[in-house]
C-alpha cells in the first residue's frame, strides 16, 4: 500500500485556501483538503513580528505525489515563502488510506 502523508499549508484567507485546495484536488495531487478557519499566526518575518488571521489547510496525498503537490502549492501561493509542511503518517484506517492512495493514483498522468 502507498504511504499516505499530510501536507499542512496556511493561506491568507478563505478564498485563497478554497482556490488552492480545489485546484490541487482537481489536478489529482491531493485526495482532499480540510480547511480550518480562524487560526491566528504570530511569526517573525523579515525582522518584524506579525500577528495575522489565516486559514489552515490539511491535504491528504501519498509520498509518491507529495513533491508534485508541494511544487504546485508553492507555484500558486501568494506568499513569498508559503508554509508547506509534509508529515508522513504512521497508520490509520486502512480503507481511508487506500481511498487516498487510489484517488491520487487515478490522476497520475500517463507518460
Amino acid at each position: 500500500m502507498a504511504t499516505v502523508c499530510m501536507v499542512f499549508m496556511t493561506a491568507p484567507d478563505q478564498d485563497t485556501a478554497v482556490r488552492l485546495t480545489r485546484t490541487v484536488v482537481e489536478e489529482g495531487l491531493a485526495a482532499c483538503g480540510n480547511l480550518i478557519e480562524g487560526i491566528r499566526s504570530i511569526y517573525s518575518w523579515k525582522g518584524e513580528v506579525h500577528d495575522d488571521a489565516e486559514v489552515l489547510v490539511l491535504f491528504k496525498t501519498t509520498m509518491e505525489r507529495v513533491d508534485s503537490l508541494r511544487f504546485r502549492l508553492i507555484e500558486l501561493h501568494p506568499y513569498d515563502c508559503p508554509e508547506v509542511l509534509v508529515v508522513e503518517t504512521d497508520g490509520g484506517h486502512a480503507d481511508y488510506l487506500e481511498w487516498v492512495a487510489e484517488t491520487v493514483r487515478k490522476k497520475i498522468p500517463k507518460g
